[in-house]
């Protein structure tokens, strides 16, 4: 079965991502970051093992797009909140295991990939939980259908997304990675 990783990007434009981030340093310095730190993430995550898919927002500007590698598969994120977003993207993938990340998650390494794809083996889906009580990462085997309510009634950007996505999943074998950390601030750049 494929494996497949899937990133979430945005295109960077300034005050179109990591607008938090640009009240502190600028949203054309928010931009440059999220276009760099990507582009750093695709590199070091690319790999035979899996197949990295790129879920581009907008869709027609992601999908034309000259900043994201030619060579990498692309699909839309489409229209509806984050967790509309990422369900679409893990149901629209090939049967097998999924993982889906952001790209603004500085900490990833290439060995981080596998943990993910190796927990998916005896669990139905993993988190990688984020100490903001988010997530950086969330995978599903994908051999059979999702869990119906996945995602449903998740306060996102809240302390309580990895808690209230784990309620919306009660009874699904769940495996958890290392926490790692997103930016979302400047505070959040320092080690």
């Amino acid at each position: 079965m494929q494996r497949t990783l899937v990133i979430m990007v945005k295109e960077p434009r300034p005050g179109r991502v990591k607008t938090r981030l640009g009240r502190d340093i600028g949203m054309v310095g928010a931009a440059w970051w999220f276009r760099h730190q990507t582009r750093s993430l695709i590199r070091r995550l690319r790999d035979p093992r899996w197949q990295i898919v790129l879920a581009v927002s907008p869709d027609r500007e992601g999908l034309n797009s000259r900043i994201w590698p030619v060579d990498l598969p692309r699909a839309p994120q489409g229209n509806g909140d984050l967790g509309h977003r990422m369900g679409r993207m893990l149901r629209g993938m090939p049967k097998g295991p999924v993982c889906l990340i952001g790209a603004d998650i500085p900490g990833i390494t290439r060995g981080h990939i596998p943990q993910a794809f190796k927990a998916l083996g005896s669990a139905q889906m993993v988190f990688g939980p984020a100490p903001d009580g988010g997530y950086w990462l969330v995978g599903a085997q994908r051999y059979g259908a999702l869990p119906t309510n996945l995602f449903r009634d998740v306060r996102w950007s809240t302390e309580h997304a990895l808690a209230d996505t784990l309620a919306s999943i009660s009874g699904t074998r769940v495996a958890f990675l290392d926490p790692l950390r997103d930016v979302d601030t400047v505070a959040d750049l320092k080690p």
